[in-house]
């Protein structure tokens, strides 16, 4: 990770990590339910939405594009693709994320689906009241670290 201006603190995700948040997320989630299916909002959320999506068996996924991010830079929000038109208002239908951070993709996520159950890994400060359900609150200086996001050729 390459970063101009480098947070103050890092929490670097293992693959085992993000699996067993995933895991422990769907049960968390599950009284929810019966659910529908799952909406990723990608790229962030496939991972844990995959997981998530065996835990429940839930076979339906569909995806919201949203780009927030360039690598670790915020740029102004970007709807890439909506919600498909059939998943209605989210009514019975999980909505996914890795991290609800500064808001910004959570609350168009919750404008297009506002029935979903929404739901990621982390959460800061700010980004808590877009999310129904998470597992771990971090302060909201923290960058999170994803392995998906680091190039696995590179040995850290």
């Amino acid at each position: 990770m390459s970063l101009l201006n480098p947070p103050a603190k890092i929490h670097s995700s293992s693959w085992h990590e993000t699996h067993r948040d995933a895991t422990d997320l769907a049960l968390q989630l599950q009284p929810w339910g019966p659910f529908q299916g799952i909406v990723a909002i990608a790229r962030g959320g496939l991972v844990p939405a995959a997981i998530i999506a065996r835990v429940l068996n839930l076979r339906r996924i569909e995806t919201i594009c949203i780009a927030s991010y360039d690598g670790a830079v915020k740029r102004p929000l970007q709807v890439l693709k909506p919600a498909p038109a059939d998943v209605g208002d989210g009514s019975g239908w999980l909505l996914i994320d890795d991290v609800s951070d500064s808001g910004t993709t959570a609350e168009a996520a919750r404008r297009m689906l506002p029935a979903a159950r929404y739901a990621s890994l982390f959460v800061k400060p700010v980004g808590r009241p877009f999310v129904d359900a998470f597992i771990r609150e971090v302060d909201q200086d923290v960058w999170i670290d994803f392995p998906w996001d680091r190039d696995p050729a590179k040995v850290s």
